[in-house]
């Protein structure tokens, strides 16, 4: 039994918990309601923590380097394995077979087995360069010679695109203005300002007129200004290496994680850059040598362009001398990928081009076989992305974890996984500051007689509409034949609420994202995961505190600058943190409140300043909700909209200034939806709005696109839930299967059209569940 006593993490209100080991626990409940906080905040960072402080006592001879939960007690623990809801790496070196591993065991292979031999394994990996160096080397011992020797490493990288399998060429057009000089800002890059030390080091080079036009430029100003190599040069007196506009932009913008970016520099990119297959590799990443090493007449570029199903064949069928463990290992992670339901993929696919419920899955390739036992698992919504049949086929996953011995604990929504449980914790009653408690304990047949909200919900079904709102109009979409998509033609109605589902891997995302044409007023929301601070919060986010700040500043004549946590107004201790950090030696440092603002983030002479009777740190103490009423009462009409976006998505429950990083997955869904609300769109555009919702929030979640709709709005939906199909106008879903098994519409029409035509996996999970 693991036995927590007096939880205090987060909104967890001295919570107590008696929890069965080597079982399947469900801790469910309203966003919001403090089950992260209960699986990850607590139990799985105590795990982490004790772990942590053995290896250091025992390996490093060092004091423990966490600190532990705010609890009073907790013990019974066993080492923990986590699997929360991070997407995967978007870096585009990360591939599905790097991600699960097979790559390093099919380069071992290659190196055994491949002719012409190249040695080691190095050979064949994409990420590793050829290198080669030569020098004098004296070592010492005997006579001390020095000698010259040689280094020489064979990488597989492709030295052309540096193992991308793409090149990545700049529109010159989105670069420069040709009809302005640069001191007029004819670089129209980010962060290349008239005056700014970015231009003036082209303009004071010496090698360009930085008055004159782009366009009047002779041949050898236009090579220095965009081409011209690293150059040792003397600006203001300053030695410095000069290097042509393109070059340097290119490594400063190119080399960066796209998802790392900013908003601004983000879209320049978008803009001005097209990747191209690189013209040496083709797209394989690798070098010749590795390209011509085979294997019964294949590359290991060429094995990992086959599906997994396709790839396990070709390994089964090798007999080679020497080689046992190698093929019973690749089979083995190969199989594990195949019975997680994602055999179709190939392991040269981007990591970051897999769907939610795809990377969802492949992060737990590397736990099915694994052999440990009395292990706690704690996975967070394990089924967000996954279309009903893969839930199903996720929940034997979970079963057969739990048989092996070990403990899971699962943060989740769906009822599909809370049946399976052999205990389930409901947290709430609501969320936020009304959360934090256990309002049930026990068996599933309990939660159904208990009168919690998600007792109450899980009895409750969407009901197919009987009458569906008609279309006004339609995106036509022809011969879409992107990723696994086959020539679909398919017209998407406007004016309704749309759906489009299918499995994991039928095309659903390369349909909306990838094929529907430009169409003026659409906004597409996807799933890329707010990036949460510290500082970070909703008033910031959304852009509410600009104006809150501004409405103190003009109420009192002071500067805005005064009434933001990051400017001018910050505690000059903590600066603007709340918290400062007491550095422990080798323990991890611990945040306390700061002494001199006592956590209000602000300077004492801020505070003074008044607006309605309140000051800047009441106001980012309330929640959504008080603040609406606040806000709507003193006639502030940008903020009052901006927090009428927020109720409206279902997080009136949030304070202001709660710190993102603190946010639920579900939380971080709406707060995105909310602060794209504000965008003057007539098409939206969203992938899996439902993922991290409760029944209860889902609700809430329909009501919005109701009201959407019936303001003129089209809706379009990636979805898996039920709940959203069965409230949907029209149903478009993909199939048969997932990967070379699907890319095709196999049924378009209304909710009851599909439950009663039957004739899919769609159709018969939709069917039992508004039938039920």
């Amino acid at each position: 039994m693991i036995r927590l006593r007096g939880a205090r993490v987060n909104n967890l209100k001295n919570v107590d918990l008696d929890l069965p080991k080597r079982r399947l626990t469900v801790l469910t409940g309203v966003s919001g309601s403090g089950k992260s906080s209960l699986a990850f905040e607590t139990i799985a960072a105590e795990s982490r923590r004790l772990v942590n402080d053995t290896y250091s006592a025992f390996v490093q001879g060092l004091m423990p380097t966490n600190a532990r939960p705010d609890v009073d007690m907790l013990e019974g623990l066993t080492a923990a394995i986590i699997v929360d809801q991070e997407r995967l790496a978007t870096n585009p070196r990360s591939t599905v077979g790097t991600v699960t591993d097979v790559n390093a065991y099919l380069r071992l292979l290659f190196s055994r087995l491949a002719e012409p031999h190249l040695g080691s394994p190095l050979a064949y990996s994409f990420n590793t360069p050829s290198v080669s160096a030569q020098g004098a080397m004296t070592v010492a011992k005997g006579d001390q010679k020095r000698k010259v020797v040689t280094y020489e490493l064979l990488g597989g990288m492709c030295p052309v695109c540096e193992g991308r399998g793409t090149v990545a060429e700049l529109d010159i057009g989105h670069v420069i203005d040709e009809n302005l000089s640069l001191d007029e800002g004819a670089i129209t890059v980010p962060g290349y300002k008239p005056g700014g030390w970015s231009v003036r080091y082209y303009s004071e080079s010496g090698f360009i007129d930085s008055a004159k036009k782009i366009k009047d430029y002779t041949d050898q100003e236009r090579h220095d200004l965009l081409y011209k190599e690293p150059t040792k040069v003397s600006l203001r007196g300053t030695n410095m290496t000069y290097e042509g506009l393109l070059p340097k932009v290119k490594a400063s913008f190119l080399q960066k994680d796209r998802a790392s970016m900013q908003p601004h520099i983000r879209r320049f990119v978008d803009e001005a850059v097209t990747f191209e297959e690189c013209p040496d590799c083709g797209g394989t990443r690798l070098a010749e040598s590795a390209r011509t090493s085979v294997i019964d007449g294949l590359s290991i570029a060429d094995v990992c362009a086959m599906q997994v199903v396709d790839l396990l064949r070709w390994v089964e069928g090798l007999d080679r001398p020497g080689t046992a463990t190698i093929t019973e290992t690749l089979i083995s992670a190969l199989t594990s990928i195949i019975d997680i339901g994602l055999g179709y993929l190939t392991l040269e696919r981007e990591a970051c081009s897999l769907s939610g419920g795809e990377a969802q899955r492949i992060k737990m390739v590397k736990h099915l076989g694994s052999s440990l036992t009395d292990v706690t698992y704690v996975f967070d919504e394990p089924t967000a992305g996954l279309h009903p049949h893969d839930i199903d086929r996720m929940n034997d996953l979970l079963i057969a974890l739990r048989d092996k011995g070990n403990t899971v604990i699962i943060v989740e929504h769906r009822p599909e996984t809370i049946a399976i449980a052999d205990h389930i914790v409901d947290l709430g009653p609501g969320a936020g500051t009304a959360g934090g408690e256990i309002t049930y304990e026990g068996d599933l047949s309990g939660l159904h007689d208990s009168d919690t909200v998600t007792g109450r919900f899980l009895s409750q079904r969407v009901g197919l509409k009987a009458r569906v709102r008609p279309r006004t109009g339609a995106i036509c979409v022809r011969g879409a034949h992107i990723h696994n998509l086959k020539n679909v033609d398919v017209d998407i109605p406007l004016g309704v609420l749309t759906v489009i589902t299918g499995v994991a891997g039928s095309g659903k995302s390369s349909l909306v994202k990838d094929s529907i044409p430009d169409t003026e007023g659409l906004v597409y929301i996807g799933q890329t995961p707010i990036r949460g601070s510290r500082r970070s919060n909703p008033a910031t986010y959304t852009g509410l505190l600009d104006h809150i700040r501004k409405a103190f500043a003009k109420q009192n004549g002071v500067p805005a600058s005064l009434f933001s946590p990051n400017s001018d107004g910050a505690c000059q201790n903590c600066k603007g943190l709340a918290v400062t950090f007491v550095e422990l030696s080798f323990l991890e440092s611990v945040p306390v409140p700061c002494e001199v603002c006592g956590g209000e983030r602000f300077q004492d002479h801020v505070l003074e300043h008044m607006y309605e009777g309140k000051n800047i740190a009441d106001v980012l103490r309330m929640t959504v909700g008080e603040a609406a009423t606040f806000y709507e009462e003193a006639k502030l009409t940008a903020a009052a909209a901006i927090l009428d976006r927020l109720v409206r998505v279902g997080l009136g429950y949030l304070t202001l200034g709660q710190p993102l990083s603190t946010l639920s997955g579900g939380e971080r869904q709406r707060l995105k939806l909310a602060h794209h609300l504000a965008e003057k769109g007539g098409i939206y555009v969203l992938d899996e709005p439902a993922a991290g919702l409760h029944l209860a929030d889902i609700r809430t979640l329909l009501e919005l696109f109701d009201d959407m709709v019936d303001s003129g709005i089209s809706v379009i939906a990636i979805e898996h839930h039920q709940a959203v199909m069965a409230h949907a106008d029209w149903v478009i879903d993909l199939g048969p299967g997932a990967g070379s098994e699907g890319g095709s519409v196999v049924f378009a029409g209304t909710p009851a059209d599909l439950v009663a035509a039957g004739s899919t996996l769609t159709a018969h999970h939709l069917a039992r569940y508004v039938l039920t």
